[in-house]
């Protein structure tokens, strides 16, 4: 079974943030299920669904404890890192870049750097660019701050592409799912 994390932050106030890519990935998956389940167990602090052989989660925790509600869901079902996939913006990745890893640091990213510290670094990474703001001093402000209309515009195709590798990252080898869904 794997575990499919989109890394975000609970609440309208945040929908359509950069920060929330994660969450938007999960909600378009989860979506057009027929065959699912939604979990409420409290000490997962997540929206957590289950389909036939994955389990999708949000977790409620805000982004610097995502990594609580992650070591909860993995260790109740027993999930090993290698089959946990995690879904998250990336600012050092221009807008609508794609790329995939095991591994590696944090870059700054208080999500991952709270997975690291819970589950340790070798999960895989889907990286999805969000670009860089334009003044270095104001990175939460940008990855906090809503898409623009014309990233809004794109958003679909770039989401419908990280399903499409999601989905191949259960049966392939990560060096193909790079190869094949990489995006520049």
């Amino acid at each position: 079974m794997f575990l499919i994390t989109g890394l975000g932050n609970p609440g309208s106030k945040y929908e359509l943030t950069r920060h929330n890519i994660g969450f938007l990935v999960i909600d378009e998956i989860t979506k057009n299920l027929s065959l699912k389940t939604t979990i409420n167990k409290s000490n997962f602090v997540a929206q957590l669904i289950k389909s036939s052989n994955s389990l999708f989660a949000k977790p409620q925790t805000f982004m610097n404890n995502s990594g609580q509600s992650i070591e909860a869901i993995a260790s109740y079902y027993n999930i090993v890192n290698e089959d946990i996939i995690v879904i998250h913006d990336d600012i050092d990745l221009p807008f609508g870049s794609v790329k995939f890893k095991i591994g590696g640091g944090h870059g700054g990213h208080n999500g991952l750097r709270s997975l690291d510290a819970h589950i340790g670094k070798e999960y895989i990474r889907i990286r999805v660019g969000v670009g860089k703001p334009a003044n270095k001093m104001d990175v939460a402000n940008y990855v906090l701050g809503n898409f623009t209309k014309v990233e809004l515009n794109t958003l679909e195709d770039i989401i419908s592409h990280i399903i499409k590798a999601i989905e191949a990252i259960k049966t392939l080898p990560l060096v193909e799912v790079k190869s094949k869904f990489t995006m520049k």
